[in-house]
């Protein structure tokens, strides 16, 4: 088997041509990647669940808007957390995955973190993909592979992701963010 190299901490942005509507326009914060597979959370769908309805506790911590994120079609009856936590050393209860992004254990008591945490996002399920998966759909062009930021996390406007991520990027990429939400509309 030949090595994978990991993606983790990267984003992965739906290309206009992802056809499955779980992914539809969709930004994807890969937590763990390696020859085992791939695990992730979609970035920029927002429900209409406060955190503090599901999560005792935890509502107050939780980034604008303070709602529950469906982080994938996968087991959306769990929960992930993920904080953004500046400086070196995080805090009990917190795991780095990636800069200053990490994973929250969410069974420890939201006090022990609270005073660290720069910010909170509670996500229902996640995406996985098995081995070689995530590598044959980027063969296929489904997905754009670019650098996260911290700030990625925490956007108070996750429905204008997509565009601002590819806006960011340089060269053809960037214009990618204009395509319209219907071709067929043009």
């Amino acid at each position: 088997m030949t090595e994978v190299s990991s993606l983790t901490g990267r984003l992965l942005v739906a290309t206009p041509a992802l056809a499955d509507p779980n992914f539809d326009r969709a930004v994807v914060l890969l937590l763990d990647h390696d020859e085992e597979g791939s695990l992730g959370v979609v970035l920029n769908r927002p429900t209409p669940v406060d955190v503090g309805d599901i999560l005792e506790g935890w509502g107050d911590l939780a980034g604008e808007p303070g709602v529950v994120f469906q982080g994938g079609p996968v087991s959306l009856d769990s929960a992930l957390g993920i904080a953004v936590i500046p400086g070196e050393e995080g805090p009990l209860g917190w795991r780095r995955v990636h800069g200053a992004i990490g994973l929250v254990d969410l069974e420890a008591p939201p006090e022990l973190l609270a005073a660290a945490l720069g910010s909170l996002r509670i996500f229902a399920g996640y995406s996985g993909w098995g081995p070689g998966q995530l590598e044959n759909e980027l063969t296929e062009g489904a997905w754009y592979v670019v650098e996260s930021e911290p700030g990625d996390v925490s956007a108070t406007r996750p429905e204008g992701l997509w565009r601002a991520v590819l806006r960011r990027q340089r060269g053809e990429l960037a214009m990618v963010a204009t395509y319209p939400d219907d071709p067929s509309l043009n």
